[in-house]
């Protein structure tokens, strides 16, 4: 490979929070274990090369003034949209700046909806959803996924139509590639889902923050891309942070085609006087999405395809009761561990203290809606995931 996947990065002191926090209340690492960080969801590979470049030519200016986002901006976002996922009649217009995805979800449920409506959200459910959206007011209706004869995610459309008519619902939270399962939605999909948004009138929030991480085998379908009326009644979230790691840099945007939701989220968005462009945001999307970031993003799809491989096979083989919906998209897994703490007599909170007391730091799954679930971040070096699937086997499932 041309870029780096397999060096492990030093992270301590570098601020983050994967590898400074534990996220298991009471849970403590034992003497003669490194971390392996493994939970929330940033990645441990060094960033594609023109990103630092791009920020360390800007910040060798030194002034760092108000300012407007350049045409280059405006223009890099464009081509990436239609060489990564084929979207055609992008303009400079539909694009508008947010601060996160989150902010963006909840300033278009501002336009949508009055406070104390009910949302439409799938379960398993990010628990960023679940947080932004219930402390601004809103309430959520979960229509859960369901797991077909291959263990694969579903939507229930028939439950969704149901809960969307009797809470009478005008809003959802779509989630595509889906977090935390990593369905990858097919355009069928995607299709029939808004076909019973446009038969109630309900409005869609459409976050594609993890579109670019796609696993080989399969392909990202833009919610707005399958029918002029989902074109129009979608607002669109994306963001170069997951893709790339910059989420410390803060800087998503919205893709909206309808002029009047245009005109509102613009507005809702402003409100604050708090979601701003940062100088050197603008500067790193422009760098990640050079020709050598569409290589590094490629190169990156291969690596967590080869860990997720690992990962589920070592799942299968070794950690008997332990069941995985194999990703399609994302680095994460999301497993479920019911079976294996019934036949062990452990609860959920012993097996995640069992794993973080030898390194492996991961996520209660719970938060996302998974009552026995763990949550697990893959990216990182395969020798790495090797080292961790190997202590939980020995130390944790298989003691």
């Amino acid at each position: 490979m041309k870029y780096d996947f397999t060096s492990i990065m030093n992270r301590q002191g570098k601020d983050a929070i994967a590898v400074e926090n534990i996220p298991i209340p009471g849970a403590a690492v034992r003497e003669g274990f490194d971390k392996i960080p493994m939970w929330v969801a940033d990645m441990n590979f060094p960033t594609v090369p023109t990103i630092p470049e791009a920020i360390i030519e800007r910040a060798k200016h030194p002034a760092y003034g108000y300012f407007r986002p350049t045409d280059e901006y405006f223009n890099s976002i464009i081509k990436w949209h239609e060489i990564r996922n084929g979207v055609t009649g992008l303009t400079k217009e539909c694009i508008g700046y947010e601060n996160g995805v989150l902010g963006g979800v909840v300033s278009a449920l501002n336009i949508y909806c009055s406070k104390g409506d009910n949302v439409l959200l799938h379960s398993p459910t990010y628990i960023g959803f679940t947080n932004c959206i219930t402390n601004n007011g809103y309430r959520i209706v979960h229509s859960p996924l369901v797991k077909d004869a291959d263990g694969v995610w579903r939507m229930d459309f028939e439950d969704m139509e149901k809960k969307i008519v009797e809470n009478k619902i005008h809003a959802t939270v779509f989630c595509s590639p889906h977090n935390p399962c990593g369905r990858v939605w097919e355009r069928w999909e995607i299709e029939k889902a808004m076909e019973i948004y446009k038969k109630h009138d309900v409005f869609v929030v459409s976050d594609e923050i993890w579109s670019d991480i796609i696993l080989s085998g399969h392909k990202h379908i833009p919610t707005q891309s399958v029918s002029e009326d989902a074109r129009n009644r979608t607002v669109a979230i994306y963001a170069p942070s997951k893709t790339f790691n910059l989420a410390g840099l803060v800087g998503s945007y919205r893709i909206v085609y309808n002029k009047w939701l245009q005109d509102r989220m613009e507005k809702e968005s402003s409100l604050s006087h708090y979601d701003s462009l940062n100088v050197l945001s603008i500067h790193a999307l422009i760098g990640a999405y050079k020709p050598e970031g569409y290589e590094w993003v490629d190169e990156l799809r291969e690596t967590i395809t080869g860990n997720v491989n690992f990962a589920c096979d070592y799942i299968a083989k070794h950690f008997e009761g332990v069941e995985v919906s194999k990703p399609e998209g994302t680095y994460m897994l999301f497993l479920d561990c019911t079976k294996w703490c019934e036949k062990h007599g452990k609860t959920i909170d012993e097996l995640q203290k069992a794993g973080v007391a030898v390194g492996v730091i991961w996520q209660d799954g719970r938060p996302f809606h998974g009552p026995c679930h763990i949550r697990m971040n893959l990216a990182l070096p395969l020798s790495r995931v090797q080292e961790a699937f190997e202590r939980l086997d020995k130390y944790v499932f298989n003691a």
